[in-house]
């Protein structure tokens, strides 16, 4: 009962304040009504719509009246730095940040000691990425008034909390904004009223509270509704815009997830959290390029932060732009100094090497340096001897896996590869014996039964044999579309020229989804068993 009367008491509160604020707006329209050049009047009706614009429990739909009378104001003072700053804020509620910009340096123009000025055009770079320029407003407003400026140091503070540098020098300065800005708090009225804005804001928590309930007990709709009634009470509440996307993105809804966001940047563009979720839900959606765009965007936020480079050069090379994703995989190697990290981005900048640029030299480069990193990783070995191979330096291929055998003398992989070297340099017997011992340490390796049915189809001649080897293939990879086509061949040679057709024409068809083979050779193929 008492939370009731709480609840009642808190709504009559919010409606007195709603009424007085719309009849202070109806008390100026009628007073303008019997004198429409009053600029005054102007002005204080522009900064009673801006009020009730940023009332917490009002939907924000008033700014442009605000913008109205301001500009009905500015004809009969054209010179006013007050007047054109009132203008520069509502185009920053507006977020029309351009727009806004202009109007706050016409202010400084008129008024070179406006440190609100200055301080806004800190928020407006800020909103802007433009984050050296942010933080040289923000000093220029904390100069005009150092013992008043809470806001100008904790933006500053807030610009390098989001830096990825992460040294001392960064965290003495971060410590020393933040401290500047409580001690200078009691002197900044404005300071003062955002503090009290968030404080607001704590009359949500029993929502919130209900909302997380509510999904932890798979009562999605419910916390849907939840927070879409909270936002209606508190339509700048930038916490519920990202519970509400994650909320939709849970449910499949990433149209709704991506709105929701997106506002939640809108209304706050150092929101790491938005930025992140608003990439995944691009990933998921297979949204490259708005992926890209995002992935960039956190990068100009965060320019050291390896996470993002790395995201980025994966989307680039999916995207079959692999120069560019390879800069920014160098990026992230430079950036992350973690060695295990950066040993798995170095791998993988060398398979983009050997895969998509045919640089073998490049690709080694990157494996070795993997290696410098993290020395006992086997794939970083079998990548090496993959390169070496492509380039036809056998002896180092050699070398390198059998230094990976003195780590992993089991390793199936290690023994596949060594087998192939082998074929490649003609020597059968040692290529045998090194895929026996593959299929030994792993008898489900399709690979190795596949190449090793090869050598005994084509180089030995032993048909029976080669058809077991590539049948156990398909038994372990039922889409192994070369096991097929191998078993086809196998099968032809024993004159079996139907059964033969079957295993192309199965080839072909999982080759248009495996890409392991070219179709003209498997048609030729097929067209060869009946043309005799």
């Amino acid at each position: 009962m008492f939370r009731i009367l709480q609840h009642r008491e808190r709504q009559k509160k919010e409606l007195r304040s709603n009424n007085n604020l719309q009849r202070a707006i109806e008390t100026c329209q009628i007073e303008l009504a019997k004198d429409p050049t009053n600029a005054e009047l102007h002005v204080k009706l522009g900064d009673l719509y801006i009020e009730w614009h940023l009332d917490i429990h009002q939907a924000r739909q008033y700014i442009d009246e605000a913008i109205t009378e301001y500009q009905r104001a500015l004809e009969s003072y054209i010179d006013s730095a007050e007047i054109y700053f009132k203008i520069g804020m509502a185009f920053y509620y507006k977020n029309e940040i351009d727009r806004a910009i202009n109007y706050f340096n016409l202010a400084i123009e008129k008024n070179n000691k406006n440190a609100q000025a200055y301080y806004m055009l800190a928020c407006c770079h800020t909103k802007k990425a433009h984050f050296p320029d942010a933080m040289d407003y923000a000093q220029k407003a904390i100069k005009l008034k150092p013992f008043s400026s809470s806001r100008a140091h904790f933006l500053r503070y807030n610009l390098y909390r989001v830096m990825s540098v992460r040294n001392f020098k960064i965290t003495l300065l971060r410590q020393k904004e933040f401290i500047l800005s409580v001690l200078t708090l009691p002197f900044d009225k404005h300071a003062i009223k955002s503090v009290f804005k968030v404080i607001s804001y704590m009359q949500f928590i029993p929502i919130l509270m209900r909302g997380w309930i509510m999904v932890a007990r798979n009562g999605i709709n419910e916390a849907v509704d939840i927070y879409r009634e909270a936002l209606e009470k508190a339509p700048g509440f930038i916490l519920l815009y990202c519970l509400l996307g994650d909320i939709y993105r849970a449910m499949g809804r990433y149209e709704d997830a991506i709105l929701e966001y997106k506002m939640a940047i809108i209304l706050d563009s150092l929101n790491i959290t938005a930025y992140r979720s608003l990439c995944s839900v691009y990933e998921e959606l297979g949204d490259l390029d708005s992926a890209v765009e995002s992935y960039q965007k956190l990068i100009e936020i965060q320019p050291n932060a390896a996470e993002y480079h790395s995201n980025l050069a994966n989307i680039l090379y999916l995207k079959g732009e692999p120069k560019i994703a390879i800069s920014y995989y160098q990026n992230a190697i430079t950036l992350n100094p973690k060695p295990e990290w950066t040993s798995i981005i170095a791998q993988t900048l060398g398979y983009v090497f050997q895969e998509s640029e045919k640089n073998a030299d490049a690709a080694i480069s990157a494996y070795q340096s993997a290696y410098l990193l993290t020395p006992t990783d086997i794939d970083i070995f079998i990548n090496l001897g993959s390169a070496f191979y492509d380039k036809q330096e056998y002896n180092n291929a050699l070398t390198v896996y059998r230094r990976a055998l003195e780590l992993d003398p089991a390793n199936a992989k290690i023994h596949c590869n060594l087998g192939f070297l082998h074929w490649g340099k003609g020597d059968i017997d040692e290529a045998i014996k090194e895929y026996e011992l593959s299929i030994k340490y792993d008898p489900t390796y399709d690979i190795a039964y596949n190449n090793l049915g090869v050598i005994y189809l084509d180089d030995l001649g032993r048909v029976q044999q080669a058809a077991e080897l590539f049948e156990k293939a398909i038994k372990y990879n039922p889409n192994y579309a070369l096991a097929h086509y191998n078993l086809g061949r196998s099968v032809a040679i024993k004159g079996d020229k139907v059964e033969a057709a079957k295993l192309y024409q199965i080839a072909m068809d999982l080759n248009n989804v495996t890409n392991e083979l070219d179709p003209q050779e498997i048609t030729d193929k097929i067209q060869g068993l009946f043309d005799s």
